[in-house]
């Protein structure tokens, strides 16, 4: 025989230890994927629901399929009514709006609309 059965009997003993180094890499890319994956995306589930909890009426709201227009009425818990143009109301599910602007919230600038704003006062004080 090539093996003794003493060699071969210690090799068993350490299988265990194996099996554990084995499974630590599965282990280890779980965890990774839950912080990376798992973790922001709850976060981001958690304030769309938020967001849609906390529409009222008169908040300027955005679709997901792109429509943009204003609450008049929240209807229920699942559904909301908005005005997309004069005379135009629609129905839609809370959970299809993807972004909401409060009532009088003004759009943002770019850093060249800003700066040609600061240069108008500077004219107008400088012209009175």
């Amino acid at each position: 025989m090539l093996i003794t059965p003493a060699y071969a009997q210690a090799a068993g003993a350490g299988d265990t230890n194996s099996m554990l180094m084995s499974l630590l890499p599965f282990a280890l890319i779980f965890v990774i994927m839950y912080f990376l994956i798992l973790r922001p995306q709850q976060k981001k589930v958690r304030d769309h629901a938020d967001l849609v909890k906390n529409i009222r009426r008169g908040d300027t709201v955005v679709t997901s399929g792109g429509l943009v227009g204003k609450v008049t009425k929240v209807v229920d818990d699942d559904q909301i009514e908005f005005e997309i143009s004069d005379g135009v109301r629609v129905r839609q599910m809370r959970q299809m709006i993807s972004g909401v602007r409060a009532k009088g919230e003004p759009a943002k600038e770019s850093k060249d609309s800003k700066e040609a704003a600061k240069e108008n006062s500077k004219d107008d004080a400088a012209s009175k």
